[in-house]
């Protein structure tokens, strides 16, 4: 008998159009889909596009268990799928069971790399069973797989021309259906951030970070926004996470030096540059760095030797060249004048892009100049930088005028007596007012010698919250300045000035009862001062006004100071300046005390007394030898203050005299009668 073997019965696959009817039910009517799903599958047993839509819609009906075992059995027999991978992984991942869900999506990444939604969830589920470093690398590859991602692409051109309305409305409607997807919140926190609203850029930097923590980019991004908003303390946390990232980087560590720097930790700072310098020494910024870093801490020859490297290895490298002659005690010579020249020939064909290093030069060639006692040289070269730096920064003399008039106008005798409750009672704050390069520095270190007393620097807090109260105004809440502040009650005072303890307590770094805070912009708000801190002590640091006015007109300043670049312009500032604190000496006489320069270097010791006899404190004779103190200083006279007061450049506006009329025409009677103020 000759026997035969029947070859098996297959049975036909359901037709791709009662597939696609079933999945047309999957989200509206799982049940439905689920009951077509299993018609297929009773015709045609195991068909995979059956058995997949199946799992689907059972998890959707509640079924998740059972679909769970479906989807696993699923994979095994299709291994390479990603769609039944990922709804594996993450149906695993919503259950728990994370060691699961972290085998489907690891088989899924090796297969489809691309996608970013994978990497995403599986270093979530990484992170559940306590894999920090490999979910850490996880989320960099989900990272490197979005900057491929068509929309996030097209967002990120409209972000780079400028359409930001585009790019936001793109963003949002892709957050709309992904949620929390980390590089479009970062993307739209960037946006928030160049519209110049700090708490919605913080709000999704932030929203991004937490949804991927090895997000480094993000977390970056979110240091340099905590640290332009002063929010320090956090700042150094993020960047203390960041120096753990997976993929070495020097940048991690630069902000992190960056951070403690701003925080006061120079010499971890040192470290950090000394440690990068080590294994790569051709890096001119991180010398420079290194550079200012040495300055504040007094090392003066290192930090000479650190910027001459800036200037060793990058010739055109302006801000490492004023940094060198912004020392103050470092005279450049005939060599460093030959070698800025070339450097600013060098730059001639790109100026416009080099702008920075443009007018750095120009300041640089000035002092060399200066100190070359080539006074014509030396005022050309300032000039020309002050005018550059001019076009680069925004200063409205009209309505920073009109600011001081309405402030004037508030703070009368009337109005301080109404106002006498409220405001925080503690009476740790000192601050030093004026102008800058008017002696506030010296005065800082004098009091800083005080057993008492402890130097910290020139604290942006006041100058903030004084913004924020002012936007207000601006934004249309209040009238004007005056009803503005008139509307603060006493407890709104009372938070006010708990705020400004609470804010500045990371800057003390000893048990010294009392603190400096040394902005000398502050001179604008000894109103607002005196209300929320009713017990602090104002000193008002002043200096003649053509040799202060010129000082700070030579000085280039980081930031903050827009007004030094015209000559016209720091003397209106000076005017100012002076009418503000006549005003206020009139309707709260002996409020602040004035400290003229001239004065206390011609009797150091009695007017050290009337300072400390004013503060309500003894004298001490290492107040007089300050310039033993080893704090760190960070203004343009750090290197002076560790030297004896001397008497040479009292009047350095003497040498350019031929050049101060519009000066002297700003300035007007306020300079007649100094160090008095003009009769109003």
């Amino acid at each position: 008998m000759i026997q035969t073997t029947r070859p098996p019965v297959r049975r036909p696959a359901p037709p791709s159009a009662a597939l696609a009817e079933a999945e047309a039910f999957l989200e509206g009517q799982p049940h439905l889909a689920l009951a077509k799903a299993e018609a297929m599958l009773a015709k045609a047993p195991g068909y995979p596009p059956a058995e997949f839509l199946a799992a689907r819609a059972m998890r959707r009906v509640g079924k998740s268990k059972q679909a769970l075992a479906r989807l696993d059995s699923l994979a095994r027999a299709n291994p390479r799928v990603p769609a039944v991978l990922w709804e594996l992984g993450d149906l695993s991942a919503e259950l728990g069971n994370n060691a699961r869900a972290v085998a489907a999506l690891q088989a899924l990444t090796q297969v489809q790399p691309g996608i970013p939604a994978g990497w995403f969830l599986l270093a979530r589920c990484l992170r559940k069973l306590g894999h920090a470093g490999d979910a850490w690398r996880a989320e960099l590859s989900a990272i490197y797989a979005s900057s491929h991602d068509s929309e996030l692409q097209k967002a990120a051109l409209a972000v780079n021309d400028g359409q930001l309305d585009e790019a936001d409305a793109l963003l949002k409607a892709r957050l709309a259906r992904l949620p929390d997807d980390p590089p479009a919140c970062r993307m739209v926190g960037e946006i928030a951030w160049r519209r110049g609203d700090m708490t919605a850029a913080l709000e999704w930097v932030e929203r991004a970070v937490l949804a991927a923590p090895g997000f480094d980019l993000a977390r970056d991004f979110l240091i340099r926004l905590l640290m332009q908003t002063n929010r320090l303390p956090d700042a150094l946390a993020h960047a203390e996470v960041l120096i753990g990232s997976p993929v070495e980087a020097p940048g991690h560590k630069l902000i992190l030096a960056s951070v403690l720097v701003k925080l006061g930790h120079q010499e971890r700072a040192r470290g950090i540059y000394e440690e990068l310098l080590a294994a790569q020494p051709e890096q001119p910024q991180v010398w420079q760095n290194l550079g200012h870093v040495l300055k504040t801490l007094g090392a003066q020859a290192e930090a000479v030797e650190a910027y001459r490297q800036a200037v060793q290895y990058q010739p055109t490298m302006g801000e490492a060249w004023w940094s060198l002659a912004n020392l103050k005690t470092v005279k450049l010579d005939a060599g460093d004048i030959a070698t800025m020249e070339a450097a600013l020939a060098s730059l001639d064909g790109d100026a416009e892009e080099r702008k920075e290093d443009v007018f750095h030069l120009h300041f640089s060639l000035g002092k060399a100049f200066e100190d070359a006692r080539d006074y014509p040289a030396s005022f050309r070269h300032y000039d020309a930088g002050n005018a550059l730096r001019r076009t680069m920064v925004l200063h409205d003399p009209d309505g920073f005028s009109a600011e001081v008039r309405a402030t004037a106008e508030t703070f009368t005798a009337a109005f301080i007596a109404s106002m006498c409750e409220g405001g925080c009672p503690a009476p740790d704050p000192i601050f030093v007012v004026g102008l800058p390069r008017s002696g506030s520095t010296l005065v800082e270190q004098i009091l800083a010698s005080h057993s008492q007393i402890e130097g910290t620097m020139e604290l942006p807090e006041m100058m903030m919250m004084a913004a924020r109260l002012q936007s207000r105004v601006d934004e249309g809440e209040f009238a004007d300045f005056a009803t503005m502040i008139a509307s603060l009650s006493p407890d709104d005072r009372t938070r006010l000035g708990e705020e400004y303890i609470e804010r500045t307590r990371v800057h003390r770094q000893t048990d010294r009862p009392l603190f400096i805070d040394k902005m000398p912009n502050n001179w604008q708000h000894v109103g607002l001062i005196k209300l929320i801190l009713p017990n602090t002590r104002i000193i008002d640091a002043r200096r003649h006004p053509l040799s202060c006015c010129i000082s700070g007109w030579k000085q280039h300043f980081a930031r903050g100071q827009t007004f030094t670049y015209d000559l016209r312009e720091i003397g209106r500032y000076y005017r100012d300046y002076v009418g503000l604190m006549a005003v206020f000496d009139s309707h709260a006489p002996g409020a602040v005390h004035r400290v003229i320069y001239e004065d206390m270097v011609a009797d150091t010791e009695g007017q050290v007394r009337r300072v400390l006899d004013y503060l309500g404190l003894p004298f001490e004779q290492g107040c007089l030898e300050f310039y033993n103190n080893e704090r760190a200083v960070r203004t343009a006279s750090s290197e002076q203050v560790r030297k004896p007061i001397f008497r040479d450049g009292l009047e350095p506006w003497r040498h350019y005299e031929p050049w101060l009329g519009p000066l002297v025409e700003a300035l007007g009677p306020v300079l007649t009668t100094y160090p008095d103020a003009p009769p109003t």
